[in-house]
């Protein structure tokens, strides 16, 4: 029968999802084993079928994409880790209690969600998913149990004072205070009237009294910002105030001052800054409760990723017998020291990247085993690198390995600063950082043949309405909206920003000669391209921006400095990287047929070390996310 995969892929959002084990898997009924089929492999000697692996199979998009050559194997053991794993969890999960009301509630909602309210809609849920209702509330069960079973190691996470602090220290500038203004504005819908009053308050008139008398927002408080009730004193305000055209370049009078006429959103502002307090560092007590609120999450995860990965160390597998249709591969593909990274590590990454899924749809799984296998197993021997020199720290870091060797960068680097002549340095060589870009406003009319175009533009600049014309002659207005440079096919782009022929006037449109352009099926079509509200690239002085590239010059500088001492560590440290050879020995040879009938998984016994037979056991998923 076939399955819902919408169907499956609901549940399982609603139920499960919050320990990301990274692939949707589908509830298996419990039946008669006969009719499961033969047993694949053991979790802790509980048996998991065939039938039951190839239900799981079927909402794994990865198997749908029936992957050949190296992807087989490792598609087949990412799979299988990530069965085993939740098996695992289940099994450690077996003590906590579920009551029937919670179970209820969960299937009350995913009926709602589904739009299965009434018994029949119910029932045909249940078929399309090959499930009864009670082997359903079982599955449930067992999904809320694991969830319980998560949210009970959370809850017995404590944060120490020490770890608050340091990780404070780490991240000072996430709590840092925000540069702020105290100002007034005038606000009015009429570019006449705005430059009207703005001769005035260029003249010294109070800019207060013009508010009251003329500005459409806030004129009982004689325009000013952030003012409490009741009074006409601006308060403290961030950028999120002002539409981002004005916040610009109201911070940007860092000395006070008055702003141009700015127009946002079909308003025109006129802002007077009164004073400007920059933002900076805001000490340990006075963010304390956020601080600790913040770190415990991250503490959290360390600890629920860490559970997760020990389960799956714990867990004893063992393979059936005879020809299996999975092939199980896990060998190591690096050492950090003593420290080792397996092949299932590095799938696990590989595969919860949606660019892999992909390029295997598009046939260049190659390319994507090619690419990514290296890159992530290299990003993974840093994060263990990173994560020894940690732990040798003797410092009190938190999270999970990705966190932790996030943060030791930040360590090494929290002393580096930064000098005038760098800032001045990194603002020259990133002035694109600094500029706003060009823009405008941009319609095309398209016609298959010249001389009605010539005709539309003719009449458009006599007067002609643009819509009526257009469709009148047969033409197709597309409405490109307001672009920068490159967002347009070439010759218009060229045209609206790189051309300085002149152009004719319809109303507010400036209106282009008529151009060929390519259209579908090699015919030529003729467009008249339409512009307005062009503006020139604008690049911000060093003064405007200061503060931020003060900020990004001493961020650039840090990740630098960091990628350096990674680079020295790893000249310091016995690292040993197989990945390449590995995948090499997984790719058939060139005179081999694929096929993809599967071959027997290469493992009968999988807890930690070598089977009996020499053979690699499989490993908890350590070193990844």
């Amino acid at each position: 029968m076939k399955i819902s995969k919408k169907a499956i892929n609901i549940i399982f959002g609603i139920l499960a999802a919050a320990f990301a084990l990274g692939t949707i898997f589908l509830f298996t009924p419990k039946g008669n084993p006969q009719q499961n089929g033969r047993v694949i492999l053991y979790v802790n000697g509980k048996p998991i079928y065939e039938l039951e692996l190839m239900r799981k199979a079927q909402t794994n998009p990865l198997f749908t994409l029936n992957p050949t050559g190296a992807l087989r194997p490792l598609i087949d053991t990412y799979f299988l880790e990530q069965v085993i794993t939740l098996e695992a969890l289940d099994q450690d999960a077996s003590r906590i209690r579920v009551s029937s009301s919670e179970v209820k509630q969960q299937v009350d909602q995913l009926r709602q969600r589904l739009g299965a309210t009434d018994r029949q809609a119910y029932d045909r849920f249940l078929q399309s998913i090959g499930y009864t209702d009670s082997q359903l509330r079982d599955e449930i069960r067992t999904q809320i149990r694991i969830q319980k079973r998560i949210d009970e190691i959370r809850k017995k996470v404590k944060l120490t004072d020490e770890e608050a602090r340091f990780y404070y220290e780490l991240h000072k500038a996430k709590y840092a205070a925000e540069d702020r203004v105290k100002a007034r504005q005038i606000v009015l819908d009429d570019k006449a009237k705005a430059e009207e009053v703005y001769k005035k308050l260029l003249g010294g008139a109070d800019f207060a009294a013009l508010a009251r008398q003329y500005s459409k927002v806030g004129a009982e408080e004689g325009g000013a910002v952030g003012a409490e009730p009741g009074s006409s004193e601006p308060g403290p305000v961030t950028r999120l105030v002002f539409p981002t055209p004005v916040a610009e370049a109201v911070f940007s009078l860092t000395n006070g001052g008055l702003t141009q006429i700015i127009e946002a959103g079909g308003r025109y502002y006129i802002v007077k800054v009164e004073e400007y307090l920059p933002g900076g560092d805001r000490p340990y007590e006075e963010v304390a409760d956020q601080v600790k609120e913040d770190a415990l999450q991250v503490k959290q995860a360390g600890v629920v990723d860490n559970y997760i990965r020990e389960v799956r160390k714990r867990a004893v597998v063992k393979f059936g017998e005879g020809d299996l249709p999975y092939e199980y591969k896990n060998p190591v593909v690096a050492k950090v020291g003593d420290q080792e990274i397996k092949l299932a590590d590095v799938s696990q990454v590989v595969f919860a990247d949606q660019q892999v899924g992909s390029l295997i749809q598009q046939g260049l799984g190659d390319l994507a085993v090619q690419f990514f296998y290296p890159t992530v197993t290299d990003q993974l021997i840093t994060q263990d690198l990173l994560v020894q020199q940690a732990k040798a720290s003797g410092k009190p870091f938190i999270g999970t390995p990705a966190q932790i060797a996030q943060d030791v960068q930040l360590w090494k680097t929290k002393d580096v600063t930064i000098t005038p002549e760098e800032v001045k340095k990194y603002y020259q060589e990133n002035i694109e950082r600094f500029t706003i870009p060009a823009s405008a406003t941009v319609e095309t009319v398209s016609f298959n043949d010249k001389e009605t175009a010539e005709k539309f533009r003719e009449k458009l600049i006599a007067g002609d309405p643009l819509t009526e014309l257009a469709k009148g002659l047969g033409g197709k207005v597309d409405d490109l909206g307001t672009v920068n440079p490159g967002k347009l096919p070439p010759l218009v782009d060229q045209l609206v920003f790189a051309s300085k022929a002149p152009f004719a006037s319809a109303g507010e449109w400036q209106v282009s000669e008529v151009i060929e352009v390519p259209g579908q099926d090699g015919k030529k079509v003729y467009q008249v391209v339409l512009i307005k509200d062009r503006k020139q690239a604008v690049t911000k002085t060093f003064e405007e921006v200061k503060p931020e590239a003060e900020k990004l010059a001493l961020a650039a500088k840090r990740a630098k400095l960091a990628a350096e001492w990674i680079e020295k560590l790893k000249k310091e440290t016995p690292i040993e990287n197989k990945i390449v050879e590995v995948i090499q020995s997984l790719t058939p040879k060139k005179e081999e047929q694929p096929t993809t009938e599967k071959k027997p998984a290469t493992e009968q016994e999988a807890p930690a070390g070598k089977t009996p037979s020499g053979k690699e056991k499989p490993a908890a998923p350590a070193s990844s996310n």
